[in-house]
């Protein structure tokens, strides 16, 4: 029992300080330092050190400072059936979500794949790997990606070169505060503060022209939660929030009542197998393409100003047709 005992403390212990590492600051961790944080002396730290090397941990030193290298880093997962099952699920929308060659999926996919022991789950992660190496690559979205990732993670100013639809190209110094993906449609988004504008921004990294780390750190202000700030959003955008009221006819109401479309939703049923959907989200913008898609089947009801939109869109759907006829 002793011995158990002792092999779960050191395995625990190598634990602990390999987290340190992976987390340290950029500069990394000294050996004091590290033996205060985990309680231990320093050769005890010394010890765990070489323990990590040996057993494949990327572990840098310069300067008498350690830590990991995060880009060949790779964690060892351990799950069930079932949260391997969940994971699949993940791994899905994963492949679904990008729509370009992402080496850093394929990767993940592969990993994820030959650690599993259920071969069917690891059949299936393999081939949603081949899926996405199939598609096009895309070097400039990658390095975009993993400059953001990396400015995400060290906390560090970046420079871009951003172009919105139908604008002129502009410079900004932003501040990365959280990377975030859409729901329904291919995009990672970066939430960051934009010093152009003295406020936060979301950024497309497709629009993303150019980009530059600078040598600067900043901190993320206590106050920014993202999860409450993209609460209301129906993708990723932040607008004012909006109550829509909709209503769907009895030929598709059940599959609205099926599916759970925002955690804002309240659903009424009508007598004539109609339902009524209210959402509480920000803005329209997002919004507009997922009502447009239920064609005729939908009647916006609130607001006047989406009402107005929808109606816009079917009068000018009219006329194109009504021209090329």
């Amino acid at each position: 029992m002793v011995v158990s005992y002792r092999l779960r403390s050191k395995a625990a212990r190598l634990r602990n300080l390999e987290h340190k590492l992976y987390n340290a600051p950029p500069q990394g961790w000294s050996v004091v330092e590290l033996a205060k944080q985990c309680g231990v002396n320093r050769r005890t730290i010394y010890r765990d050190l070489e323990a990590l090397s040996e057993a494949g941990v990327p572990i840098w030193e310069h300067n008498g400072k350690y830590g990991i290298d995060r880009n060949t880093y790779l964690a060892t997962v351990r799950l069930n059936l079932h949260e391997a099952v969940a994971l699949f699920f993940a791994a899905r929308l994963l492949s679904h979500h990008s729509d370009e060659h992402n080496p850093h999926i394929v990767t993940a996919l592969d990993q994820l794949a030959a650690g599993l022991p259920d071969q069917t789950i690891a059949g299936h992660m393999a081939r949603l790997a081949s899926i996405v190496r199939e598609r096009p690559p895309n070097p400039h979205y990658v390095h975009t990606l993993e400059l953001l990732t990396r400015a995400w993670a060290d906390r560090q100013m970046v420079r871009i070169r951003y172009r919105s639809p139908n604008r002129p190209l502009t410079e900004r110094d932003i501040a990365p505060y959280f990377l975030e993906v859409a729901r329904t449609t291919p995009g990672v988004y970066v939430i960051a503060y934009d010093r152009l504008r003295n406020d936060l921004r979301t950024f497309k990294l497709e629009r993303i022209e150019h980009a530059q780390l600078l040598d600067e750190r900043f901190d993320i202000p206590a106050a920014f939660d993202p999860y409450e700030r993209l609460a209301q959003s129906w993708e990723v955008m932040h607008e004012t929030a909006v109550t829509i009221h909709l209503r769907f006819s009895p030929a598709v109401a059940p599959r609205i009542r099926e599916t759970r479309w925002h955690h804002s939703q309240r659903l009424i049923d009508n007598a004539d197998g109609s339902c009524d959907l209210h959402l509480t989200v920000a803005g329209i913008r997002e919004i507009l393409s997922w009502v447009l898609s239920w064609g005729p089947d939908v009647k916006v009801l609130a607001p006047r100003e989406l009402q107005d939109t929808v109606i816009d869109y079917a009068r000018r759907l009219l006329a194109r047709y009504q021209q090329e006829r």
